[in-house]
């Protein structure tokens, strides 16, 4: 199957000598590759993935839960942020295990100790690739946000 074809999600059914249609192969799981070649740091420096079919691409989220409200401390809305990502991967018939890339805005550099704790609790070893931007945040009651995107 080309790349465009698996991205577009479309089977493929193979033909035998005979001209009889066959079942498609079985889907693969698809391939990550961390690479690090800077083994010192201290987050995935790239993340590759082959043979996925689907992308989703999840719009940053806020830290804000279904009934509105912005949790107090940061620790707190940063995992009401990754609930949010859950929900949006899960949405999509993915999870954590699917993210390949996350960008984390910071509205402050003191939350960086913080953050990092945060997302190792959720993600463990998971590793996708990384960037984290100390920015001004779209509401001032919250202390982060964060986007995704995802493989599988």
């Amino acid at each position: 199957m080309d790349r465009r074809s698996a991205v577009m999600g479309l089977a493929m059914v193979a033909t035998t000598s005979t001209g009889t249609a066959s079942a498609a192969p079985a889907q693969t799981k698809p391939q990550h590759r961390i690479l690090n070649p800077h083994a010192a740091s201290a987050y995935c420096q790239a993340h590759e993935v082959s043979d996925f079919k689907r992308l989703l691409f999840i719009s940053g989220q806020i830290p804000v839960d279904k009934d509105d409200k912005v949790p107090p401390d940061f620790k707190s809305q940063a995992r009401q942020v990754w609930a949010n990502i859950g929900a949006q991967l899960k949405a999509a018939g993915m999870t954590l295990d699917d993210l390949v890339k996350i960008t984390v805005f910071l509205s402050d550099r003191r939350y960086r100790k913080d953050n990092y704790e945060v997302r190792k609790e959720i993600l463990g070893e998971r590793a996708p690739a990384l960037t984290i931007i100390i920015t001004g945040i779209y509401d001032e009651a919250w202390l982060l946000e964060i986007e995704a995107v995802a493989a599988a």
